[in-house]
């Protein structure tokens, strides 16, 4: 004759059952990815400049990244378990089309053009000449509703649309207002070392619904010629959000006080005629800075990127800024700090 279940052994079967079930959906990925806080790292290390040195503490500059991962079911139901997380549709972490590696390298690719524009944007505030040339067009993000998903990537360099060169955001414009939407076009672009070309049907722009786009944001690509070696290595570090730190770091290495003796941490992609454009993941990237006890923290001042690293800054001062310029005269206004 079976026994019945004591109210204890009921209770020991349900806690395991739990168990189970939490260790089943820890372990089964959801469609959505996790941004998780990364402390703020130093500059200094990945810098080499020509005639420059390291720079003498008390004081440094650092860059902060974000951790991207996949997200389990169990950490979809409760992203609260990790302290500072944010959980996000995976559409908004992989483009259209695009596969998780080749996210990677793009976002390698962007780190690359970042540490090449930080240089050259620092080398000209100390008066250096840094010869910029136009030479095409990188593709920032893709529309969803683009017919160029899965052909373009994000930091693929247009360089010619029907067989006429586009060195320009303007010229790109010029040669698609020949177009009519859905007319297709021979678009010749550089990823990488790699030239290729692609063929595209154009779409119709919202606002102006008879104009021809590919379906893109496009930002300014360029030759740029550096009067002194800049080396930066971020190593597996992608993204353009570090563009404003390594700046920084440029001008500290060549002998000027950036920093007046505190912890600068900045992010902010840093384009070529200085001004600095919104990021994403402030709210990880300030428990970054916290994680690292910075004094100061700079942040673009477009889009909301302020107000969300002063909402979770505890006592790190936030400052936001337009361009670098106004970023070094923030730091020169802070008091010496010995």
């Amino acid at each position: 004759m079976a026994r019945a279940l004591t109210p204890l052994k009921i209770v020991s079967v349900l806690v395991g059952l739990l168990v189970v079930a939490g260790i089943v959906l820890y372990l089964v990925p959801s469609n959505d990815y996790l941004l998780l806080p990364d402390p703020a790292h130093p500059v200094a290390p990945l810098v080499r400049v020509q005639g420059g040195h390291d720079p003498k503490p008390p004081g440094a500059i650092y860059f902060v990244d974000v951790f991207e991962r996949r997200a389990s079911m169990f950490e979809k139901l409760f992203p609260s378990i990790h302290k500072g997380a944010t959980l996000v549709p995976a559409r908004l972490i992989l483009p259209p089309g695009v596969s998780d590696q080749a996210s990677h390298l793009a976002d390698l690719r962007e780190m690359t053009i970042s540490q090449r524009v930080a240089a050259a944007v620092a080398l000209r505030q100390l008066g250096y000449h840094v010869p910029a040339r136009p030479s095409g067009v990188v593709v920032a993000a893709l529309d969803s509703n683009s017919h160029a998903i899965g052909k373009l990537q994000p930091a693929d360099v247009i360089v010619s649309v029907d067989g006429v060169s586009t060195p320009t955001i303007a010229g790109l414009r010029a040669r698609l207002s020949k177009l009519k939407p859905g007319d297709r076009t021979t678009l010749r672009i550089r990823r990488g070392d790699r030239l290729l070309t692609i063929r595209v049907r154009t779409t119709a722009d919202t606002v102006e619904p008879r104009r021809a786009i590919v379906g893109f944001a496009p930002e300014q690509a360029a030759e740029i010629t550096l009067p002194i070696k800049v080396q930066i290595d971020a190593g597996n570090v992608g993204g353009p959000s570090a563009g404003l730190a390594f700046a920084l770091e440029v001008m500290e290495e060549l002998g000027r006080n950036v920093d007046r003796g505190y912890t600068v941490a900045a992010t902010g992609q840093l384009n070529l005629d200085g001004s600095v454009s919104p990021i994403g993941g402030v709210r990880q990237k300030i428990y970054g800075v916290r994680a690292v006890h910075a004094d100061v923290f700079l942040v673009p001042a477009a889009g909301d990127n302020a107000a969300v690293a002063r909402r979770y800054a505890g006592n790190v001062r936030v400052i936001a800024v337009k361009t670098f310029p106004q970023a070094l005269r923030a730091l020169a206004t802070l008091p010496l700090k010995r």
